[in-house]
Protein backbone atom coordinates (compact mmCIF):
# COMPACT_ATOMS: atom_id res chain seq x y z
CA UNK A 1 0.00 0.00 0.00
CA UNK A 2 2.02 3.61 -1.07
CA UNK A 3 0.68 6.68 1.24
CA UNK A 4 2.13 10.08 0.68
CA UNK A 5 2.41 13.10 2.66
CA UNK A 6 2.92 16.97 1.07
CA UNK A 7 3.86 19.84 3.06
CA UNK A 8 6.79 22.57 2.74
CA UNK A 9 8.05 21.45 6.68
CA UNK A 10 9.12 24.63 6.97
CA UNK A 11 11.07 23.83 9.43
CA UNK A 12 10.11 20.50 9.94
CA UNK A 13 9.13 20.10 13.70
CA UNK A 14 6.95 17.21 16.30
CA UNK A 15 3.88 17.83 15.14
CA UNK A 16 5.48 16.94 11.61
CA UNK A 17 6.54 13.88 12.56
CA UNK A 18 3.51 12.39 14.19
CA UNK A 19 2.10 12.79 10.50
CA UNK A 20 4.88 10.97 9.31
CA UNK A 21 4.87 8.29 12.17
CA UNK A 22 1.05 8.11 11.32
CA UNK A 23 1.73 7.26 7.88
CA UNK A 24 4.61 4.84 8.24
CA UNK A 25 2.61 2.87 11.00
CA UNK A 26 -0.44 2.11 8.06
CA UNK A 27 1.52 1.55 4.88
CA UNK A 28 4.09 -0.18 3.70
CA UNK A 29 5.44 2.45 1.61
CA UNK A 30 4.96 6.05 2.33
CA UNK A 31 6.62 8.61 0.20
CA UNK A 32 6.56 12.30 2.06
CA UNK A 33 6.87 15.40 -0.84
CA UNK A 34 8.80 18.46 0.31
CA UNK A 35 7.42 21.61 -1.75
CA UNK A 36 10.48 23.92 -2.23
CA UNK A 37 10.07 27.59 -3.05
CA UNK A 38 12.77 30.13 -3.86
CA UNK A 39 11.67 32.90 -1.01
CA UNK A 40 12.61 30.34 1.78
CA UNK A 41 16.08 30.58 3.83
CA UNK A 42 15.94 27.02 4.26
CA UNK A 43 16.34 25.22 1.29
CA UNK A 44 14.09 22.17 0.20
CA UNK A 45 16.82 20.04 -0.08
CA UNK A 46 18.02 20.69 3.67
CA UNK A 47 14.26 20.21 4.66
CA UNK A 48 14.39 16.60 2.93
CA UNK A 49 17.57 15.85 4.87
CA UNK A 50 16.18 16.35 7.62
CA UNK A 51 13.50 14.46 7.43
CA UNK A 52 15.06 11.64 5.17
CA UNK A 53 17.82 11.13 8.47
CA UNK A 54 14.82 11.30 11.10
CA UNK A 55 12.54 8.71 8.87
CA UNK A 56 14.80 6.75 7.34
CA UNK A 57 12.32 4.34 6.36
CA UNK A 58 10.22 6.85 4.26
CA UNK A 59 11.01 8.11 0.58
CA UNK A 60 11.83 11.96 1.09
CA UNK A 61 11.74 13.85 -2.23
CA UNK A 62 11.63 17.32 -3.15
CA UNK A 63 9.18 19.16 -5.86
CA UNK A 64 9.18 23.21 -6.68
CA UNK A 65 6.27 24.73 -5.51
CA UNK A 66 5.28 26.58 -7.88
CA UNK A 67 1.76 25.10 -8.66
CA UNK A 68 -1.44 27.43 -8.12
CA UNK A 69 -2.86 26.45 -4.19
CA UNK A 70 -5.71 24.22 -4.96
CA UNK A 71 -6.01 20.44 -4.90
CA UNK A 72 -6.21 19.65 -8.41
CA UNK A 73 -3.13 20.86 -9.83
CA UNK A 74 -0.79 19.50 -6.85
CA UNK A 75 -2.77 16.29 -7.26
CA UNK A 76 -1.32 16.35 -10.96
CA UNK A 77 1.92 16.43 -9.43
CA UNK A 78 2.03 13.86 -7.42
CA UNK A 79 0.67 11.61 -9.61
CA UNK A 80 3.87 12.22 -11.66
CA UNK A 81 6.25 11.83 -8.88
CA UNK A 82 4.71 8.45 -7.96
CA UNK A 83 4.10 7.53 -10.76
CA UNK A 84 0.04 6.46 -10.00
CA UNK A 85 -2.16 7.57 -7.43
CA UNK A 86 -1.50 6.81 -4.16
CA UNK A 87 -3.67 4.39 -1.72
CA UNK A 88 -3.92 6.73 1.09
CA UNK A 89 -3.26 10.63 1.95
CA UNK A 90 -2.63 12.05 5.50
CA UNK A 91 -2.78 15.48 6.27
CA UNK A 92 -2.98 18.12 9.13
CA UNK A 93 -4.82 20.57 6.81
CA UNK A 94 -8.26 21.48 5.57
CA UNK A 95 -7.10 20.43 2.02
CA UNK A 96 -6.75 17.02 2.83
CA UNK A 97 -9.80 16.17 1.84
CA UNK A 98 -9.95 17.84 -1.77
CA UNK A 99 -6.48 16.69 -2.28
CA UNK A 100 -7.04 13.20 -1.71
CA UNK A 101 -10.46 12.86 -4.00
CA UNK A 102 -8.74 14.12 -6.68
CA UNK A 103 -6.50 11.64 -6.79
CA UNK A 104 -9.25 8.83 -5.84
CA UNK A 105 -7.83 8.11 -2.89
CA UNK A 106 -8.64 7.51 0.74
CA UNK A 107 -7.66 10.31 2.82
CA UNK A 108 -7.00 10.12 7.01
CA UNK A 109 -6.72 13.05 9.07
CA UNK A 110 -4.06 13.45 11.39
CA UNK A 111 -4.27 16.15 14.39
CA UNK A 112 -6.08 18.86 12.56
CA UNK A 113 -6.96 20.86 15.57
CA UNK A 114 -3.06 20.76 16.78
CA UNK A 115 -4.24 19.18 20.36
CA UNK A 116 -1.65 16.30 20.45
CA UNK A 117 1.10 18.67 19.19
CA UNK A 118 -0.33 22.38 19.39
CA UNK A 119 2.81 23.62 17.46
CA UNK A 120 3.28 25.42 14.01
CA UNK A 121 5.93 25.89 11.47
CA UNK A 122 5.30 29.93 11.71
CA UNK A 123 5.30 30.07 15.13
CA UNK A 124 8.19 28.28 14.80
CA UNK A 125 9.74 31.03 12.78
CA UNK A 126 8.98 33.77 15.17
CA UNK A 127 11.21 32.49 17.79
CA UNK A 128 12.78 28.89 16.81
CA UNK A 129 15.68 29.16 19.14
CA UNK A 130 13.54 29.33 22.72
CA UNK A 131 11.61 26.74 21.08
CA UNK A 132 13.85 24.32 20.03
CA UNK A 133 11.65 21.27 21.84
CA UNK A 134 9.39 21.65 19.32
CA UNK A 135 11.29 20.63 16.19
CA UNK A 136 12.76 17.46 15.18
CA UNK A 137 15.74 16.20 17.00
CA UNK A 138 17.26 16.11 13.30
CA UNK A 139 16.76 20.17 13.10
CA UNK A 140 17.52 21.05 16.90
CA UNK A 141 20.70 19.69 15.66
CA UNK A 142 21.67 22.16 13.11
CA UNK A 143 19.59 24.93 15.10
CA UNK A 144 21.04 25.12 18.37
CA UNK A 145 23.80 28.01 19.06
CA UNK A 146 27.30 25.50 19.67
CA UNK A 147 29.89 26.80 21.76
CA UNK A 148 33.31 25.47 21.63
CA UNK A 149 35.62 26.21 24.86
CA UNK A 150 39.37 25.61 23.14
CA UNK A 151 42.81 26.21 24.55
CA UNK A 152 45.85 25.00 26.00
CA UNK A 153 46.03 23.20 29.06
CA UNK A 154 45.28 24.77 32.38
CA UNK A 155 43.26 27.96 31.27
CA UNK A 156 40.08 26.81 32.64
CA UNK A 157 37.86 25.28 29.94
CA UNK A 158 36.35 22.53 31.59
CA UNK A 159 35.29 24.75 34.82
CA UNK A 160 34.25 27.53 32.40
CA UNK A 161 32.62 24.77 29.60
CA UNK A 162 30.58 23.91 33.48
CA UNK A 163 29.73 26.87 34.90
CA UNK A 164 27.94 27.81 31.25
CA UNK A 165 26.02 24.71 30.75
CA UNK A 166 24.59 25.27 34.59
CA UNK A 167 24.05 29.16 34.20
CA UNK A 168 22.32 28.62 30.40
CA UNK A 169 20.24 25.56 32.24
CA UNK A 170 21.53 23.47 29.13
CA UNK A 171 23.93 20.11 28.21
CA UNK A 172 28.15 20.53 27.67
CA UNK A 173 29.58 18.37 26.13
CA UNK A 174 33.18 16.89 27.79
CA UNK A 175 36.69 16.68 26.63
CA UNK A 176 36.40 13.00 24.92
CA UNK A 177 40.57 13.19 24.45
CA UNK A 178 40.85 13.42 28.11
CA UNK A 179 38.80 10.09 29.00
CA UNK A 180 40.86 8.63 25.82
CA UNK A 181 44.75 9.21 27.10
CA UNK A 182 43.90 8.65 30.64
CA UNK A 183 43.57 4.48 29.42
CA UNK A 184 46.32 5.04 26.72
CA UNK A 185 49.09 2.90 27.62
CA UNK A 186 51.46 2.99 24.33
CA UNK A 187 52.27 6.35 22.59
CA UNK A 188 50.30 8.33 20.36
CA UNK A 189 49.62 7.83 16.61
CA UNK A 190 47.46 9.61 13.86
CA UNK A 191 45.07 6.93 14.89
CA UNK A 192 44.22 8.23 17.85
CA UNK A 193 43.36 12.00 17.38
CA UNK A 194 41.03 10.40 14.33
CA UNK A 195 38.88 8.43 16.55
CA UNK A 196 39.09 11.41 19.29
CA UNK A 197 38.35 13.61 16.77
CA UNK A 198 34.82 11.70 15.34
CA UNK A 199 33.99 10.46 18.74
CA UNK A 200 34.02 14.00 19.86
CA UNK A 201 31.83 15.11 16.89
CA UNK A 202 29.71 12.36 17.25
CA UNK A 203 28.97 13.51 21.49
CA UNK A 204 28.49 16.82 20.25
CA UNK A 205 25.74 15.97 18.04
CA UNK A 206 24.06 13.56 19.78
CA UNK A 207 24.45 15.98 23.06
CA UNK A 208 22.88 19.07 20.28
CA UNK A 209 19.56 17.12 19.83
CA UNK A 210 18.62 17.84 23.75
CA UNK A 211 20.36 21.18 24.00
CA UNK A 212 18.41 24.46 25.13
CA UNK A 213 19.09 27.36 22.91
CA UNK A 214 22.87 26.33 23.41
CA UNK A 215 24.96 23.50 23.21
CA UNK A 216 28.27 24.03 25.17
CA UNK A 217 31.55 22.05 24.24
CA UNK A 218 34.50 21.51 26.09
CA UNK A 219 36.98 21.43 22.90
CA UNK A 220 36.30 20.09 19.59
CA UNK A 221 38.46 18.58 16.13
CA UNK A 222 39.77 21.61 15.53
CA UNK A 223 41.64 21.47 19.40
CA UNK A 224 42.82 17.69 18.83
CA UNK A 225 44.14 18.82 15.55
CA UNK A 226 46.52 21.51 17.12
CA UNK A 227 47.32 18.52 19.73
CA UNK A 228 48.24 16.12 16.89
CA UNK A 229 50.74 18.76 16.02
CA UNK A 230 51.72 18.95 19.50
CA UNK A 231 52.69 15.33 19.97
CA UNK A 232 53.18 14.76 16.08
CA UNK A 233 54.79 17.49 15.16
CA UNK A 234 52.84 18.19 11.86
CA UNK A 235 49.18 18.64 11.51
CA UNK A 236 46.94 15.41 9.97
CA UNK A 237 45.13 15.74 6.59
CA UNK A 238 42.53 13.32 8.22
CA UNK A 239 41.62 14.43 11.47
CA UNK A 240 41.98 18.20 9.46
CA UNK A 241 39.36 16.79 7.13
CA UNK A 242 37.13 16.04 10.03
CA UNK A 243 37.78 19.53 11.66
CA UNK A 244 35.86 20.72 8.89
CA UNK A 245 32.92 19.18 9.49
CA UNK A 246 32.64 21.15 12.93
CA UNK A 247 29.73 22.91 13.76
CA UNK A 248 30.58 26.35 15.26
CA UNK A 249 28.66 29.50 16.23
CA UNK A 250 31.39 31.25 18.83
CA UNK A 251 34.58 30.00 19.67
CA UNK A 252 36.15 30.81 23.54
CA UNK A 253 39.45 31.03 23.25
CA UNK A 254 40.85 30.90 26.75
CA UNK A 255 44.08 32.77 27.35
CA UNK A 256 47.04 31.22 29.34
CA UNK A 257 47.08 34.36 31.63
CA UNK A 258 47.72 32.73 34.93
CA UNK A 259 50.08 29.69 36.41
CA UNK A 260 50.09 26.36 35.25
CA UNK A 261 48.69 24.28 37.51
CA UNK A 262 49.37 20.61 37.51
CA UNK A 263 46.64 18.09 37.87
CA UNK A 264 48.51 15.06 37.83
CA UNK A 265 48.17 14.52 33.87
CA UNK A 266 49.07 17.58 32.13
CA UNK A 267 52.52 17.60 30.58
CA UNK A 268 52.63 20.79 28.41
CA UNK A 269 53.48 23.48 30.55
CA UNK A 270 56.96 24.06 28.64
CA UNK A 271 54.97 24.32 25.41
CA UNK A 272 51.73 26.35 26.62
CA UNK A 273 52.05 29.25 25.01
CA UNK A 274 53.71 28.22 22.16
CA UNK A 275 50.70 26.15 21.64
CA UNK A 276 48.47 28.96 22.34
CA UNK A 277 49.86 30.66 18.96
CA UNK A 278 48.84 27.55 17.08
CA UNK A 279 45.07 28.16 18.28
CA UNK A 280 45.21 31.77 17.16
CA UNK A 281 47.00 30.92 13.78
CA UNK A 282 43.84 27.88 13.39
CA UNK A 283 41.10 30.06 14.49
CA UNK A 284 42.21 32.93 12.24
CA UNK A 285 41.16 30.29 9.12
CA UNK A 286 37.55 29.55 11.07
CA UNK A 287 34.37 31.46 9.91
CA UNK A 288 33.01 30.95 13.61
CA UNK A 289 32.88 34.00 15.54
CA UNK A 290 36.24 34.43 18.27
CA UNK A 291 36.06 35.56 21.92
CA UNK A 292 39.25 35.66 24.10
CA UNK A 293 38.37 35.66 27.66
CA UNK A 294 40.95 36.87 30.14
CA UNK A 295 41.15 37.86 33.38
CA UNK A 296 39.52 36.08 36.46
CA UNK A 297 36.88 33.33 36.24
CA UNK A 298 34.02 35.99 36.93
CA UNK A 299 35.08 37.99 34.22
CA UNK A 300 35.73 35.01 31.60
CA UNK A 301 32.08 33.73 32.28
CA UNK A 302 30.61 37.46 31.64
CA UNK A 303 32.59 37.72 28.72
CA UNK A 304 30.81 34.62 27.44
CA UNK A 305 27.11 34.67 28.28
CA UNK A 306 27.30 38.42 27.08
CA UNK A 307 29.25 36.88 23.67
CA UNK A 308 26.56 33.49 23.80
CA UNK A 309 23.59 36.01 23.84
CA UNK A 310 24.64 37.91 20.99
CA UNK A 311 25.75 35.22 19.06
CA UNK A 312 22.43 33.69 19.39
CA UNK A 313 20.29 36.51 18.39
CA UNK A 314 21.96 37.32 15.82
CA UNK A 315 21.63 33.51 14.65
CA UNK A 316 18.43 33.13 15.16
CA UNK A 317 17.55 36.40 13.19
CA UNK A 318 19.05 34.62 10.77
CA UNK A 319 17.83 31.40 10.25
CA UNK A 320 14.95 32.01 8.55
CA UNK A 321 16.34 35.25 6.51
CA UNK A 322 17.12 34.56 3.07
CA UNK A 323 20.78 35.83 2.27
CA UNK A 324 21.41 38.22 -0.28
CA UNK A 325 23.35 37.85 -3.09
Amino acid sequence: MLSVIIGKFYPPHVGHGFLIETGLAHCEELVVIVCDHPDQAISGANRANWLQQQFPTARVVVTPDDLPDAPVPWAERTIEILGRSPDIVFTSEEYGPGYANAMGCRHISVDQARSTFPVSATMLREDPLSRLHLLLPTVRRDFVVRVVLIGVESTGKSTMAEALANRLETRWVPEFGREYSGAKTDSWNTADFVVIAQRQQEMENSAAEGAKRVLICDTNAVATSVWHRRYMGVYSEQVDAIAQQDRVDLYLLTTPDFPFVQDGTRDGEHIRHEMHTWFEERLNNQTAQVVRLKGDHESRLQTALDAIELVSQQKAASLFTKAKR
